[in-house]
């Protein structure tokens, strides 16, 4: 079951603002796809609409899904919570396993620690060079100079966005053995699962400003003051 997409980016399905060739594919996986994937993925989500407008993001399209994911299940209540006080919107999230047809369609995968990265590494599928932590890739893109990445074209039907994703993935991938993390737990955001809800907004903030200068890199459209 693929979880329901949301507003302004569009699913399998759905009628898709552009070609589907002009599609880039984000993957956020955590472990059961109820607490930090799907924080990660709506507040991905509605920083593209915020940057981008709905009608102009569907270019990007972004989707979750766990290692041990809990197949039909609604994210958890703190996490939907924790949405709310972003403005993301929660609704009509539908929990989903991991499968080899999520990695292989996926052109960046985003996990939430090491270990999620290496599960999705060992299922193949080339998935190596296209597949980071969140906090990885946030080191790894804060130091590629936008001025190298292709410009955001308004007159291509995904605005350009696909081309300036790809080159932005193949940038941090040759970046990757050159800048190390300063300690293996900077790479990982942990599970808040059954934790209160102060620590689900704590891991709402790491992921926030996690995502923060990715979503720039991708668009290259800054954070709204």
């Amino acid at each position: 079951m693929m979880a329901p997409l949301g507003r302004g980016i569009a699913g399998p399905g759905d009628h898709h603002p552009v070609p589907p060739a002009s599609v880039f594919r984000i993957l956020h996986v955590s472990t059961g796809n109820v607490c930090r994937s799907p924080i990660t993925e709506r507040l991905h989500r509605h920083a593209l609409e915020r940057r981008l407008g709905e009608a102009h993001s569907g270019g990007l399209v972004v989707e979750s899904a766990g290692t041990w994911g809990h197949e039909g299940a609604p994210m958890e209540a703190h996490a939907a919570t924790v949405l709310g006080d972003y403005g993301a919107d929660p609704a009509g999230f539908i929990g989903r396993e991991l499968l080899d047809e999520h990695v292989i369609r996926a052109d960046l995968v985003l996990t939430a620690t090491r270990d999620h990265r290496a599960q999705v590494i060992s299922m193949g599928h080339s998935a190596g060079l296209r597949t980071f932590t969140l906090k990885e890739f946030n080191r790894l893109v804060r130091a590629i100079d936008p001025a190298t990445l292709p410009e955001p074209d308004p007159d291509l039907p995904d605005g350009g966005l696909v081309e300036r994703a790809r080159a932005l993935v193949g940038a941090a991938a040759a970046l990757r053995g050159w800048l190390l993390a300063p300690n293996p737990e900077s790479d990982e955001v942990h599970d808040p699962y059954g934790a209160p809800i102060t620590f689900f907004r704590s891991i709402g903030d790491e992921i926030n400003q996690a995502l923060d200068p990715v979503v720039t890199a991708l668009t290259g459209v800054p954070a709204r003051a």
